[in-house]
């Protein structure tokens, strides 16, 4: 399982990469200083839960324990509704979609709180 956290752990850098470059360079000036903190927080959110996603990759690859996979999709469904809810809130304007915010939150809380309790029965 663990190339498939590797694949979408770099497929997600790869996006956050390329997004925080677009909020850097394209909507600068065209967007308000605090819609770019907002971009900003997504961007970081985005990079320090790919990364996540390649360290489940390393961690499954020497473990054969079924539950990372829920620790995958919990990351890839933070991302998705954290990073995702922000980049749009940000760009569009629309606060109906800080709602969905809180959900992606936590989505990256049980995916931390799972694997922490993953690696603490894990005996090497």
């Amino acid at each position: 399982m663990g190339i498939v956290w590797a694949r979408w752990g770099t497929l997600a850098m790869f996006l956050a990469v390329g997004l925080g470059a677009f909020g850097s360079h394209a909507l600068r000036g065209k967007i308000s200083e605090y819609s770019m903190d907002i971009y900003k927080t997504a961007v970081l959110y985005h990079v320090v839960h790919a990364q996540g996603l390649l360290i489940l990759a390393w961690f499954s690859s020497i473990s054969n324990n079924p539950k990372t996979e829920w620790v995958g999709v919990l990351l890839i469904l933070g991302i998705t509704l954290f990073c995702g809810s922000l980049y749009l809130l940000a760009v569009t304007g629309q606060k109906w979609l800080g709602a969905i915010t809180p959900f992606g939150g936590i989505c990256f809380l049980l995916a931390w709180l799972t694997f922490f309790k993953i690696l603490w029965q894990h005996s090497i």
